[in-house]
């Protein structure tokens, strides 16, 4: 059961300050400017809506002993105390408010007009002092109003000032006069803006009267803060709505709730700071580098974790938490040596298309105490090969494509059941024969049509590895797809003129997937690639001793540019046979 309701903001803001109104960890931290705030209270006083609220009724007491709430800030000062405070333990027996939709409107309101705003002076540096971050209250200049509009800006002159800058201001503005926005929560009743009127000579000011009393009646009689007001108790539905109604700036994924929950609880760690760190880390690596999202990064954790993997609060409570931060070494190193095996295997951020293809390898590396060992070169050669088998044909399959929880979760079990052993290829391949949509199933079809990807695609580079494991073993990061036969002959009429073709041979070598292709490509080490450029395949490995057997190509065949139509050929035939050994069709 939901409820509409209205309070003025002098009201909302008593129950900010007694704590009946509380920030969820799902929350941001406050973000607005001092200028968004000054913005804010022009909007109040020139009648503009400031929008609804909403908050969520927490009666529960699951709730609020599992997660985190946080009492709203007063004093802010940036980089330095940004924070929200804890809320006090005796809550815990008290109903109070969460506020889902409207923290930074109400945060803003609460620190106009009963707390303060630090900011760095220009040309100063970042010290938590008042020389470098003065205090700064909001007022409102009462003599007169701005003299000019321009694009909608403000028509009242609201401003955060510090008790220097309006002493300065007096002596450079002696008409000005700066009523501090705050003090009209003192007031009971409009005759009380009257007599404030008088005592300060600004009886007779017209604007004075009609803008402090306009002030009075917004903040301390309108009932401006429209509100809804969420009954419901289960944490992932309110979690939901949030998520739906939150429009403010860039939308919040559920994630990022998740994670304002995770931090909140984290004791031993600043959680986002580790989150940050590991990303930047992962990073380093590939080329294009690893990019990965703080959803991976949480969906790891959960994975490594040993728990239910999905994205629901209950599973971020105090209980696994604990489990998280217990493990969080292991897991990170875990996840940065997976992503150092990925780049020394050949893969790339372009090739790696699903990001949760990582997870169980990381796993993998965690169980079987492998992080330190396995990046090196002395490891096991056969078990990278089968890893980098095993990721390609998950790729290449979309098995992570859609909703991939249940993917992990079976994936987990299989690798839990081989502890011990090397990667378990065939186990995981097994599991999945029963799966209609999800399985390691290649025919014919799906062969050719890799055959036929094109240079510089997802699909074209992880055929590719599974061709030449041994160069991306060996060259890590610094391989490059190489035109066998010089991609420049065929893009060039005067070239293909030269050759005498008939019309046939034509058609066959203007077909990019003859010579753009898997069919025309292969891995060398980069500087390999560099120098044999636009040398033709005959000199180049004559010169390089390359053997038919490595080019794929029966010894029969002539790699002269004249018998391209017989390369391809011969080609197509054995990287298909190949492919099939390797895909153990």
């Amino acid at each position: 059961m939901s409820k509409y309701n209205s309070v003025c903001v002098k009201n909302a803001m008593n129950n900010i300050a007694s704590n009946k109104y509380l920030l969820p960890a799902i929350q941001r931290k406050f973000v607005w400017s001092s200028e968004q705030i000054e913005m804010l209270f022009d909007s109040i006083l020139r009648n503009y809506p400031i929008n609804s609220f909403m908050l969520w009724e927490i009666k529960d007491r699951n709730i609020k002993q599992n997660y985190k709430f946080y009492q709203f800030i007063k004093d802010y000062a940036k980089k330095f105390h940004e924070d929200n405070p804890d809320a006090p333990s005796q809550l815990l027996n008290d109903i109070f408010y969460a506020v889902i939709d409207g923290q930074q409107r109400l945060t803003s309101l609460y620190i106009g007009l009963s707390g303060s705003y630090r900011e760095k002076k220009p040309n100063k540096r970042w010290k938590d002092n008042e020389d470098a971050l003065p205090t700064q209250r909001l007022y409102l200049e009462l003599s007169s109003p701005l003299n000019a509009i321009i694009d909608n800006e403000k028509l009242f002159n609201f401003s955060f000032m510090s008790t220097d800058a309006i002493e300065t201001d007096k002596k450079e503005n002696p008409d000005h006069f700066w009523f501090k926005v705050g003090d009209v929560l003192h007031f009971s009743e409009l005759s009380d803006v009257m007599s404030y009127l008088t005592e300060n000579g600004l009886s007779t000011n017209k604007f004075a009267m009609g803008t402090l009393s306009n002030l009075f009646n917004k903040i301390n009689t309108e009932e401006l803060i429209n509100y809804y007001v969420i009954e419901e108790q289960d944490q992932d539905k309110v979690l939901d709505v949030f998520i739906r109604t939150n429009s403010g700036g860039t939308p919040l994924s559920f994630s990022d709730l998740l994670m304002s929950i995770a931090s909140a609880n984290w004791t031993r760690y600043d959680a986002r700071d580790e989150m940050k760190k590991i990303r930047e880390e992962i990073y380093s690596f590939g080329n294009p580098c690893f990019d990965v999202s703080q959803d991976f990064i949480l969906k790891s954790i959960l994975f490594m974790s040993d728990v239910d993997i999905r994205f629901k609060i209950q599973n971020f409570g105090r209980d696994n938490i604990a489990i998280f931060e217990d493990k969080w070494s292991e897991i990170r190193k875990s996840l940065i040596s997976a992503f150092v095996l990925l780049e020394q295997l050949g893969f790339n951020d372009s090739l790696l298309r699903a990001k949760n293809a990582v997870i169980p390898i990381a796993y993998y590396i965690m169980k079987n105490g492998l992080s330190d060992c396995i990046v090196k070169t002395t490891y096991d050669i056969n078990d990278k090969k089968v890893i980098s088998q095993w990721l390609s044909m998950s790729l290449l399959k979309g098995i992570f494509g859609g909703q991939s929880d249940s993917i992990l979760k079976s994936l987990r079990d299989v690798l839990n059941n081989h502890i011990g052993d090397k990667f378990p290829l065939q186990a995981i391949i097994d599991s999945f024969k029963g799966n209609v949509d999800k399985n390691y199933s290649f025919d014919d079809d799906i062969i050719n049509s890799f055959l036929e990807e094109e240079y510089g695609g997802t699909v074209c580079g992880l055929t590719l590895l599974l061709l030449y494991p041994n160069v991306a073993l060996e060259h890590g990061k610094a391989i490059a797809e190489d035109h066998m036969h010089p991609k420049t002959i065929f893009e060039s009429e005067e070239k293909l003129n030269a050759l005498g073709l008939s019309p046939t041979q034509d058609v066959f070598f203007k077909d990019k997937k003859n010579y753009n292709s898997v069919l025309n490509l292969q891995l060398l080490e980069e500087t390999i690639n560099k120098s044999k450029g636009d040398n033709s395949l005959l000199s180049w490995a004559t010169s390089n001793r390359k053997s038919k057997i490595d080019l794929y190509v029966d010894d029969d065949i002539s790699l002269d540019i004249k018998d391209f139509e017989a390369f391809i050929s011969s080609r197509k035939k054995n990287l298909t046979a190949k492919l099939k050994l390797i895909l153990n069709i």
